[in-house]
């Protein structure tokens, strides 16, 4: 084939593939008329925490089971009056009365199988109760422990929001959680090349969306010291910042394009 030839019909392929190209249609953004879209919003309230609940304890430790009952009787109900005077608002509850056996160590030896068998015997008793304080005299509390901690121990502390102050928060809560719905849709109509005012919400889940409640503290472990300490006459305060908490909520919503 001449160079001419190859040339003619070099330029008859280049033509073809420009017809080709300039004959096929474009690509288009999708079509969102109609679409279904999931958004998800948050929103979170905070508050400063006006309501504290303590709990004291009081355990005994004798070979005589009547006696180291009769003594945390004795220092519960003291105690109790102590909280009492010192805080007449507060809400007290007792519970968690508990008595239990103390055997000796096993000895690591191998012991004879007639021994083995023995039933154990309780060499002492302990015996212990606990006493929940709830109130919202946050300024009082330090004065109110170190009155209590002259007869009972602190087992525990927890700081929160009372319920009348959570439910007016509320409307807070929700108010923060559907603004921000708002903002998310009109952010995915723009991503979507669309108009905010082209989006209508379809339907606003509060129920199935994560607004899980937060499981409460458990008060620790009892922690009690074996040996006896004395008491001072002034006890000094403890103390306590009780800061605050974070009411959440989350919500699904589905938008629908026109």
């Amino acid at each position: 084939m001449s160079l001419s030839k190859s040339l003619v019909a070099a330029a008859l392929v280049l033509a073809f593939q420009v017809q080709a190209q300039a004959q096929a249609p474009a690509t288009a953004a999708p079509a969102t008329s109609g679409t279904l879209v999931v958004v998800p919003a948050y929103g979170e309230v905070k508050h400063a925490n006006d309501q504290a609940v303590m709990t004291f304890a009081v355990e005994e430790h004798d070979k005589d089971k009547a006696a180291a009952a009769a003594r945390v009787n004795r220092k519960m109900k003291e105690g109790t009056e102590i909280v009492r005077r010192a805080d007449p608002q507060a809400e007290l509850k007792t519970m968690g009365y508990y008595t239990y056996p103390v055997y000796p160590e096993v000895p690591p030896m191998p012991q004879p199988a007639s021994r083995a068998a023995t039933k154990p015997v309780p060499i002492a008793w302990r015996v212990g109760q606990y006493l929940e304080v709830k109130t919202k005299n946050l300024d009082a509390l330090p004065k109110t422990a170190a009155a209590a901690q002259k007869v009972l121990q602190i087992n525990g502390v927890n700081f929160g929001l009372s319920p009348e102050l959570e439910k007016r928060l509320d409307d807070q809560r929700i108010a923060a959680t559907y603004r921000n719905l708002n903002e998310r849709i009109a952010s995915i109509a723009r991503a979507m090349g669309r108009q905010p005012s082209e989006a209508v919400l379809d339907t606003v889940d509060f129920e199935g969306s994560g607004n899980y409640v937060q499981e409460q503290a458990r008060p620790a472990a009892m922690m009690m010291s074996r040996a006896k300490q004395d008491m001072a006459d002034e006890m000094p305060e403890p103390s306590f910042e009780p800061g605050e908490t974070a009411l959440q909520m989350r919500l699904v919503g589905k938008v629908k394009f026109k």
